[in-house]
């Protein structure tokens, strides 16, 4: 009379929980290569932005570690970012403490710190400086950042940055 219903027996062929087939997990695939294709380039804006922020923080810290160097000694401004920094418990002026050794080795956070004497007095005495930030590779960051004893900082985006750029606002 009527039409009979067939039951699949466990383990045959055909069985509707098999797994995901080759085409699901080619669909999957491409969703997340499609996520991360947007992901990654707004994740490495993000790092050069934080390097670019890292690196001007870092200017003004040793621009301030200048400041407190010539006042707390009176011999004008180091001859160079390793006196600034330290780690013995005699603080001088050779080992003054005033930033960390990594900042003095001159690179830290994707950028090349230069630090160049500009001009003395009679004595030797450091009175003019320039501190010029460049990034290490294009991917560590787009600006170039420059500054003095005036604490100006100033950024290029094209070259190293001077004292005729403007400054950052």
């Amino acid at each position: 009379m009527g039409s009979q219903i067939k039951l699949r027996e466990p383990g045959k062929h055909g069985q509707s929980n098999e797994g995901f087939s080759l085409v699901e997990l080619l669909i999957v695939v491409a969703i997340i290569l499609i996520i991360a294709g947007i992901a990654i380039p707004n994740f490495i804006q993000s790092k050069m932005r934080a390097n670019e922020a890292a690196a001007v923080q870092n200017s003004r810290n040793i621009t301030t570690a200048e400041v407190v160097y010539s006042t707390t000694y009176g011999i004008g401004f180091s001859n160079g970012l390793l006196p600034l920094s330290g780690n013995s418990a005699t603080v001088d002026q050779n080992n003054a403490g005033l930033i960390d050794e990594v900042l003095a080795s001159g690179i830290k956070s994707g950028y090349i710190y230069t630090y160049a004497v500009l001009t003395t007095d009679a004595n030797g005495d450091v009175t003019s400086y320039s501190l010029n930030a460049d990034p290490q590779t294009a991917t560590a960051g787009q600006l170039h950042f420059y500054t003095d004893q005036s604490a100006v900082i100033r950024s290029n985006s094209a070259v190293p940055a001077g004292v005729n750029d403007p400054p950052i606002q």
